[in-house]
């Protein structure tokens, strides 16, 4: 059975072997390309059409978050996550914004690394901790919940406000003590009142984002 196509870009060529391996030795994911720089990977990955995408964002020439800007409307089917060692708020904005569904640090381990591709494969926007949490506190500085939130249940700001954290939906249910097919149901019912499709359009209908 075919896997998650999925594509590398890195720069680092140390790196980006050990991103090669990692994909390769999973059983849910098939590999099809890797590129050190975005200039070829703007020309390469709209042929291919990869499921998800690995980004770099600080490669020689075109950044990573420049490249997702220019290539993802002709990869709509596409899903992009951010993999570097920036935590800087304007980083971690730009690469959302630009269209990324979820961001690693290079420390995260490989285990996560996989998780967290599934995840987003799912329908998830995974975040590693320490990106999430500098996401959640800069909303809290300058945003407020606005209206909206009324719309939603206290389960399912309970959900929403774990689901920032960064954490998986199996630990989700572990920790409010319900069933993953349960957290699946209320980040349905979430998404449908807020008229959002993931996470990070979640959380900025709620606190918005200037």
């Amino acid at each position: 059975m075919p896997g998650i196509t999925l594509s590398i870009v890195e720069d680092l060529s140390e790196v980006r072997e050990s991103l090669e391996n990692l994909v390769r030795d999973s059983d849910e994911f098939l590999f099809i390309s890797s590129y050190h720089n975005a200039e070829t990977a703007r020309e390469r990955i709209p042929e291919e059409q990869p499921q998800i995408v690995i980004m770099d964002i600080n490669l020689p020439g075109m950044s990573g978050v420049e490249c997702i800007r220019k290539i993802r409307d002709a990869c709509p089917h596409t899903q992009f996550i951010m993999y570097t060692i920036f935590e800087d708020d304007d980083k971690v904005f730009d690469a959302l914004e630009a269209g990324a569904h979820g961001y690693l640090l290079k420390k995260t381990p490989k285990e996560k690394i996989l998780e967290a591709l599934i995840e987003m494969h799912n329908g998830g926007a995974p975040m590693s901790t320490d990106i999430a949490r500098k996401v959640i506190k800069s909303f809290q500085r300058h945003h407020k919940f606005d209206s909206k939130k009324n719309l939603l249940t206290q389960k399912e700001t309970e959900v929403l406000q774990l689901l920032a954290k960064g954490f998986l939906y199996k630990e989700i249910g572990e920790k409010l003590h319900i069933s993953i097919n349960t957290v699946k149901q209320h980040i349905h019912n979430l998404y449908e009142k807020l008229h959002v499709s993931n996470r990070t359009e979640a959380i900025n209908k709620l606190y918005g984002k200037k």
